[in-house]
């Protein structure tokens, strides 16, 4: 009987943190440290344990609204981003993000602002309104970008984009170092004669090539001018390239690894090969960049390819402002590079014997 009454809770329905103690035997302050933070010094263990199970036995859970406002802090962190639902690597990146804020008991609230400035004014506007504790900024694709106004009123983070005016810290990915890395898996296999295809002006291609050609370099290597073709980021481009250094060419001569701006890029280059009757990768091996949820794994071969690290991406941004919202000190204006990793599949082989 006495337990009955002692698991009585509120008119609502929902146990409140009186009933925990209640049940627990022990006062509403012991309760509060546990769920505050701050049972260690104050509570024994075993009064910490009992306090927790009686709030197991009830299905009591703190009021994140009442201890945000204890803590002047809403636990709601805001990201906006410009290409949410047109980009096939927005839910890895949300994803990395969202998962690291829910193991800090934050939420993400998430606008997608299409790429239009005005709307990305408002969206940080109203994420600002509902105070949120701070704010991802995040680009689908890697570029130097206007800060929206109102990120520097609260704790901003920009992940896969630089600042226009440096004036934020920034995650984005080693696209110099994952050239590298891609040239590096072609002499790895033995190959001297490499080209790359795809790409134009953007930073991201610049930095893949500056890799690719400082590999090629170390390894003694140089790239004849028309093997580095810029085609641009789609299917139809990695036709073209492929097209411009492999048809009519001797096999003797033409190149024998092509590393690939992307894996779109990638999937043109796989079909001018099979429209010249050129293997893959027995006569010709293939790298491309990004692995492509739902392409690279899929083409014929399958694609070995460079990961964008989009997922790592939305930890770590996330990771680096719940640490400012945490310690109350806004982080430095510096850009961290995550690396690229490699996914091997069966598009890369040994060079073909002269």
């Amino acid at each position: 009987m006495g337990g009955t009454e002692e698991k009585q809770t509120t008119g609502s329905g929902r146990p409140t943190s009186r009933d925990v103690a209640r049940l627990a035997g022990v006062s509403h302050t012991a309760v509060s440290f546990v769920f505050n933070g701050r049972a260690e010094g104050n509570l024994s263990p075993a009064t910490q344990e009992r306090i927790r199970r009686a709030a197991t036995e009830l299905g009591y859970r703190p009021d994140p609204v009442a201890r945000g406002l204890r803590r002047r802090r809403t636990a709601v962190i805001g990201l906006v981003t410009d290409e949410i639902a047109s980009s096939p690597f927005a839910g890895r990146l949300l994803r990395g993000a969202m998962e690291t804020a829910w193991d800090s008991e934050h939420l993400v609230l998430t606008i997608d602002s299409g790429g239009d400035p005005a709307k990305e004014d408002a969206a940080v506007a109203e994420l600002l309104d509902r105070r949120v504790d701070g704010i991802i900024y995040a680009a689908m694709s890697l570029r130097r970008v206007r800060v929206p106004e109102g990120l520097h009123r609260t704790h901003s983070v920009l992940a896969n984009c630089l600042p226009e005016d440096d004036s934020l810290p920034a995650v984005i990915p080693a696209e110099r170092a994952g050239g590298r890395t891609a040239a590096r898996l072609l002499l790895d296999a033995g190959h001297r004669r490499v080209a790359m295809v795809g790409g134009q002006d953007d930073i991201a291609s610049v930095d893949r090539l500056r890799g690719f050609r400082d590999a090629l370099r170390a390894g003694g290597i140089s790239v004849p001018k028309e093997w580095v073709v810029r085609t641009g980021g789609e299917i139809s481009g990695g036709y073209e390239g492929a097209m411009r250094v492999l048809d009519g060419v001797p096999a003797d001569r033409r190149p024998t690894g092509l590393f690939c701006y992307n894996d779109r890029v990638a999937a043109g280059v796989l079909h001018a090969a099979a429209r010249l009757g050129i293997t893959v990768p027995g006569e010709l091996s293939v790298v491309g960049y990004d692995d492509q949820e739902h392409m690279a794994a899929f083409l014929t071969p399958p694609l070995t390819s460079v990961a964008l690290p989009h997922r790592a991406m939305g930890d770590a941004a996330a990771r680096l402002l719940l640490d400012a919202i945490d310690t109350g000190r806004t982080p430095p204006a510096t850009v961290r590079r995550l690396a690229c990793p490699v996914i091997s599949r069966a598009s890369v082989g040994p060079a073909p014997s002269p």
